[in-house]
């Protein structure tokens, strides 16, 4: 009986991926195809939760800073009611009221509202009430006795932060381009001066012009003028009415610092005009200060 031949391996087809045709056939596995990826829908929630925390923070800091203002001015109400408590037995509380201001919409003078946050003014030197309260006495005064001049329109008293200033208009006191006092005026001048020499604090006097220019054989400009008439102002109330003149100072504006427009012809009248000022020495000490100091400068000694 012949022998059988040996068995050949089962060929597989090439397409089937096989390099040599006579490797024994494996068994092909069927790749499993990759499943999609979950897309999470909540992503949002991240961004969100950033934006609320930021939104908390913002409040917390917003309230944090209100009740700090709130803390604060309620210090200063507390003081400014002390002052004012203080007063009521000098009978200046009127008179400290005007120059603090009280309500929110009071644009008065020397309000202390002009000078907060939105205010009119800023940036002013905060004055303490008991500054204002040493100069209302004299005030006083000078309202009193003269109150038919302050009615005419020669005079205006008014208590400022720097201190009580007394304007002596130009069309009562001075003819019109030159600056010899009338002498029918000295009347005036000798009740401003008893309250001058009742007190002790600083004095400056200072001229004021319109803006309309002037050129003269005696003064060549409104700087002049205006520096003049404070000149002749001093003169008579140390000649006349012994005001120590080592307490003054003399300062000519010209039409630099004018009370109202200079437009109109009754503004410019308003303008023209000497401010005697008895300063607040809360107001005049750093002035003083300063002149001692470059008084006693190395450059400024007189050598004997």
């Amino acid at each position: 009986m012949k022998a059988a031949a040996p068995r050949r391996p089962r060929q597989v087809p090439r397409h089937l991926g096989r390099a040599n045709p006579w490797r024994p056939a494996r068994t092909l596995m069927a790749r499993r195809k990759k499943e999609a990826a979950h897309e999470n829908h909540e992503r949002w929630l991240v961004s969100y939760a950033d934006f609320i925390t930021l939104l908390f923070a913002f409040f917390v800091v917003m309230f944090a800073s209100s009740q700090t203002d709130k803390s604060r001015a309620k210090q200063i109400s507390e003081a400014v009611e002390k002052a004012l408590a203080d007063g009521k037995t000098l009978g200046v509380t009127p008179a400290v009221a005007r120059i603090l201001g009280g309500t929110v919409d009071d644009k008065g003078q020397g309000n202390a509202q002009m000078k907060g946050p939105g205010g009119e003014q800023k940036g002013a030197k905060e004055v303490p009430p008991e500054s204002l309260i040493e100069l209302t006495p004299s005030m006083k005064k000078l309202t009193s006795e003269l109150e038919s001049e302050i009615k005419a329109g020669k005079v205006e008293v008014n208590l400022e932060p720097r201190g009580l200033v007394v304007s002596l208009k130009q069309t009562a006191f001075f003819p019109s381009g030159t600056d010899s006092i009338d002498p029918s005026t000295y009347s005036i001048l000798e009740k401003v001066a008893a309250v001058l020499n009742a007190v002790s604090n600083p004095l400056r006097i200072e001229g004021h012009t319109d803006s309309v220019p002037i050129h003269t054989a005696r003064f060549r400009s409104n700087w002049e003028l205006s520096a003049a008439r404070s000149i002749s102002m001093m003169e008579v109330m140390a000649a006349r009415f012994n005001v120590d003149r080592q307490r003054v100072a003399i300062v000519g504006f010209a039409d630099t610092a004018p009370q109202t427009s200079n437009d109109t012809e009754e503004g410019r009248a308003r303008n023209r005009r000497v401010d005697i000022v008895i300063q607040n020495n809360y107001m005049a000490a750093p002035i003083a200060l300063k002149t001692a100091r470059a008084a006693s400068a190395p450059g400024n000694q007189v050598v004997k």
